[in-house]
C-alpha cells in the first residue's frame, strides 16, 4: 500500500461485513496502524486496515461548471 498522508485525496477499496467490496473516495483525514478515516461525498467513514484491499492517491475532483441559460 502507498504511504498515505492525511490531506491527500484517496480512493480506498475495502471489504464490508457481507464480504463484498466497496470504495471510499475523498480526503484522508487520518491514518494510523489500525484505521483509515476518509471524508467523502457520503460522509466520514473509518475503515479497519485489515479490511483494506487497495488504496491509492487520486487527482483533485473536477470543478463543476455552471451551465448558462440563454
Amino acid at each position: 500500500m502507498i504511504d498515505l498522508v492525511p490531506g491527500m485525496r484517496v480512493v480506498v477499496r475495502y471489504l464490508i461485513p457481507s464480504g463484498q467490496a466497496t470504495d471510499a473516495l475523498g480526503v484522508l483525514l487520518s491514518a494510523d496502524e489500525h484505521t483509515l478515516t476518509v471524508d467523502g461525498k457520503h460522509g466520514v467513514v473509518t475503515i479497519d486496515r485489515t479490511a483494506v484491499v487497495a488504496a491509492k492517491q487520486v487527482p483533485p475532483a473536477p470543478v463543476r461548471r455552471v451551465r448558462r441559460q440563454d
